[in-house]
Parts: C-alpha cells; structure tokens; sequence
C-alpha cells in the first residue's frame, strides 16, 4: 500500500509539472528560465526468466507532447558497498541534453540495485561475465518501453556510465534490439579491490565485444580518470575497433579534478555536447535541440 501511495504521488508530481510547463508555453514564457526540474515516474520493470522473477526500479523523464519520442537508456554505475544501499541514479543534467531533443529516457537501476530485486552477482576476475549478466537488464528495459504508446520503435539509443557503460558495451555484443542506432560509453569499465586482474580482462573482454558488434559506438575517456587511466582505455578501445571499425574515441583531456565525473557532471557538457551531437547525426538519430525548457541554466547546475 506505502508503495502504491508513493507512485500516486510520482505521477501527481508529473502531472503538475507537466501543466506548468505547458501553460508557460501558452503563455509565451520561456520555459527555459522557469527553474522547473523535468517531470519523473518511477515504475518496477518485470524481469521474469524459467527460475526467478524480478522487477527493476526505473526512472523515466518524459518530454512534453504525447510522442511517440525516440528512446534512450542511462545505465548507471557502481559504488562501493551494497549495492541495494545504492541510490536511485539521476543523471539530469544528461537527461536534459536528450529531453531537449524529444527523447524519452528510461534509467533503470539493474538487479540488485538499489530497490531492484534479485542480487549483484560477483563475477570475480571475469568483466566480461560480470557485464553480460547485466546486459539483459537492458533488453527488458527496451521491450517495456515498447509496450507504451509513446515511445517510438525504430530509434534506440543505450548510454552508460562507468559499470554501465561496460555493461552497454557487453549490450552491444549480445544481439540488441533492432532499433538500437548507437552505443554511448563514458568511462566504461569494472573495478574491484579484491581482483587486481581485472583491467587486463577488460582489454581482453574488450576484443570480443567489438568482434561481436556492428551498432556504432561512441566512448569518452578522460587523461585524469582515477579508475580508468588512458592506458587502460587505450587499449580497450584499440582491441574493440579491430572487430567493429564504426566506432569512436573522444580523449577529451583533463577534467576538473577526476575525468571518471564527467559524466555525471553538468560542467562536464561543454565537453562531450558537441562530439555527442555529431554522433546521433551520424548515425540518423534526432540531434537537433527542439525544446529549450529542458536546459539547464547556471542557477540549476
């Protein structure tokens, strides 16, 4: 009952936001300076396999209209400790860069996250295990997504972050939808302090996914990242482009005190915009900013 109360809530939240943002466009008011943060629901995606059955929390950040929008997929990263204990990931200032242009964004938490079921299963010196048993998180995410009258079906694009973004990478290499147009990895890759083998495994791992991958990709790593240096990314990158040649490297330098944040750091769009732009033109996905209530203006950084 507390959890069917809360999603009322949700959506009573996103009703209103939604109404204000269209009388301020009635108005003539732009939006833009409203100081209205984009309007969110959160619902539990079925997981359901022959032995178990999970849901998976996940947030969706809708523009305005009743679509049907193209989609995008936000995977999120992994922070020390339990990982139920970890937070509902947010990443708005990127979700803002894709409502802009008429994107629907779904950001599940993968199983064992946050309020997700089921469990973090540990893969030890194995990235590429560990990536792959996330991966059909994704699939799910996308085949909900289609059951909904307003998401587009013919243009998909996953994006990751950190442990998603290696898991978006192993995505890549696991048949994905037919509707994914483009992989997008900032800063992908597996750590943990108990297994010091695992950055060769990545450059390994790294070889094979590219060698079972034909949907572009575009990565982002950084000079100062403090978990995966240039070295590593490097040679990731060198081995997946042997097996798919339509892909990517933007080494964009240093960023403020740690690379690894770019991502999730709204300072961090002057960098990636305009490379990432030019790639959802490449690959014939909306690129262009059609509504400007959705960015972010300094006072909301």
């Amino acid at each position: 009952m507390k959890l069917f109360k809360a999603l009322q809530q949700i959506r009573a939240r996103s009703a209103i936001a939604l109404f204000a943002l269209t009388i301020l466009s009635f108005l003539g008011i732009n939006p833009a300076y409203a100081q209205l943060d984009p309007p969110e629901e959160i619902v539990f995606i079925d997981k359901s396999s022959f032995l178990s059955s999970v849901s998976l929390e996940t947030t969706i950040y809708r523009p305005l209209g009743t679509g049907p929008f193209p989609l995008v997929i936000i995977n999120h990263g992994k922070q020390l400790g339990d990982p139920h204990q970890q937070k509902r990931f947010e990443p708005l200032s990127v979700a803002r860069y894709f409502l802009e242009r008429g994107y629907v964004v779904f950001v599940p938490m993968r199983h064992g996250f946050s309020k997700s079921g089921g469990e973090y299963q540990f893969h030890g010196n194995s990235a590429e295990m560990a990536g792959r048993d996330q991966a059909r998180d994704i699939d799910v995410t996308i085949q909900y997504a289609h059951t909904l009258p307003y998401v587009k079906k013919e243009i998909t694009l996953v994006v990751g972050y950190s442990e998603g973004g290696w898991v978006t990478l192993a995505y890549g290499a696991s048949k994905p939808d037919p509707s994914v147009r483009g992989i997008i990895n900032f800063s992908g890759g597996v750590r943990d302090p108990c297994c010091i083998g695992l950055l060769e495994e990545m450059i390994d791992s790294s070889k094979r996914f590219g060698a079972q991958t034909t949907v572009a990709s575009i990565w982002f790593y950084g000079d100062n990242d403090s978990l995966f240096n240039r070295y590593v990314s490097d040679r990731m990158f060198a081995n997946y482009a042997r097996g798919n040649p339509n892909s990517r490297f933007i080494p964009y330098g240093n960023f403020s005190t740690d690379a690894h944040r770019l991502f999730i750091d709204p300072d961090g769009r002057v960098l990636w915009e305009p490379f990432l732009t030019q790639f959802l033109h490449d690959v014939q996905a909306p690129y262009k900013a059609i509504d400007p209530a959705y960015k972010l203006s300094p006072q909301k950084k």
